[in-house]
């Protein structure tokens, strides 16, 4: 029984080393398996032709699918600069002054939105190269902050992450991807809090010794501005995330209640997959039949018919700049009410708007809104001209009311 027990931690330790060294999994993988037959007291053929064999042709079976179209639905992040725009408007949103999370959280989003670790490497590591080099901090701590995001939490302790090391065991224990949550976020805080820690840690080191960021001389900068994405092109990165997440999660619960079918894990990612892949096939279709330009046209008029809707509007001050640079957004202040509770009023008119600093104090303190916040309008493709106009009115009633 000892001798069986070292032979599988002896046949695993030999299959991480062999891996870490670049060797081929295609007989790195036999190798191993021989040395825990061997020393478990199994014939070798035997063993070959029975448990190997059998554990693997039944483990592609199932399995397969959710890795081909993992790998699919990564490689379309990848191919249509989606997964890049996210990781991109996170890292603006941060900025190089908290590098390491700048790194982490755009790992953390991705993983868990079952994007390939693998994708996520190569995607993030121009941006944190670019990024530790704004912060002046040697690019030996980049790894550390990429393998923390991409290889950790999300892949294995996060309810109900997509990801295939939290999705294969569930066929065995008969569990769901959201088994045992209080445990899993225990483990996430013992996995991720210490590696977060000691990435800041490394930093203030660094920062001590006097360690500055050195150029590599084989990193090949890309100019990814030449692809002229809109501002809002993140979304076709989160969207999809959100996608896999709840279909993953939600769907066989659902189908369960109205059918009282049982999903297997198994099918539960295929599914899941398959709905990101489609969802983000849609809206690539949808932007490219209209065209990006079209789209910042449309959303640009729709800017410049509010603002002149709502420059006669009495207590109305607006918050915006150049009209032919701006993107489809206008903030503003009504005198005599707070930005929260005019939100609340245009909301009972089925106007969603959001109020506060919008996670951007520093843009709020430069237009002097900090202590009072604004009111955000979002334009997008699907409003219309109409809907403007009614917003203006709405407004200009609600002026007169507060007078």
């Amino acid at each position: 029984m000892a001798l069986s027990l070292f032979g599988i931690i002896l046949g695993l330790v030999l299959l991480m080393f062999l891996a870490y060294k670049g060797c081929s999994i295609i007989w790195v993988a036999p190798v191993c398996a021989v040395v825990v037959a061997v020393l478990g007291g199994y014939s070798i053929l035997d063993a070959y032709i029975g448990d190997y064999m059998a554990g693997m042709a039944n483990y592609v079976l199932q399995w397969f699918p959710a890795f081909f179209l993992g790998a699919v639905y990564g490689k379309l992040m990848d191919m249509t600069g989606s997964a890049r725009s996210l990781a991109d408007a996170i890292v603006r949103l941060i900025g190089p002054k908290f590098a390491v999370a700048a790194v982490v959280i755009p790992c953390l989003l991705m993983t868990y939105g079952g994007i390939s670790l693998f994708v996520v490497v190569f995607v993030i590591y121009p941006m944190g190269y670019a990024i530790y080099r704004a912060a002046d901090l040697p690019r030996t701590l980049l790894p550390g902050a990429i393998a923390t995001g991409a290889f950790g939490i999300t892949m294995t302790a996060v309810p109900g992450t997509p990801q295939i090391q939290n999705m294969i065991p569930t066929t065995y224990y008969g569990t769901t991807p959201m088994a045992a949550p209080l445990m899993s976020i225990v483990a996430c805080i013992v996995m991720f809090v210490p590696a977060y820690i000691y990435l800041e840690w490394r930093v203030r080191q660094c920062r001590k010794k006097g360690l500055h960021f050195t150029p590599d001389p084989k990193h090949v900068e890309v100019d990814h501005s030449a692809k002229n994405l809109p501002s809002w092109h993140w979304l076709a990165g989160i969207v999809p995330l959100i996608v896999v997440v709840l279909m993953l999660n939600l769907f066989p619960k659902l189908l369960l209640n109205a059918t009282g079918i049982n999903l297997a894990s198994n099918y539960s990612i295929v599914i899941a997959l398959v709905c990101g892949i489609a969802g983000l096939l849609a809206g690539i279709k949808y932007v490219s039949e209209i065209g990006t330009d079209a789209i910042l046209a449309h959303e640009r008029a729709l800017l410049a018919r509010m603002i002149r809707g709502l420059s006669d509007v009495r207590g109305v001050e607006l918050f915006y700049g150049n009209k032919e640079l701006q993107s489809g957004v206008l903030s503003v202040r009504m005198a005599g009410t707070d930005c929260e509770t005019l939100a609340r009023l245009l909301s009972e008119h089925g106007v969603c708007t959001r109020s506060g600093l919008h996670c951007a104090p520093f843009a709020h303190r430069t237009a002097g809104t900090l202590d009072t916040g604004t009111l955000r309008f979002s334009f997008s493709p699907f409003v219309t001209p109409e809907e403007i106009d009614r917003v203006c009115e709405l407004m200009y009633e609600i002026s007169i009311k507060l007078s």
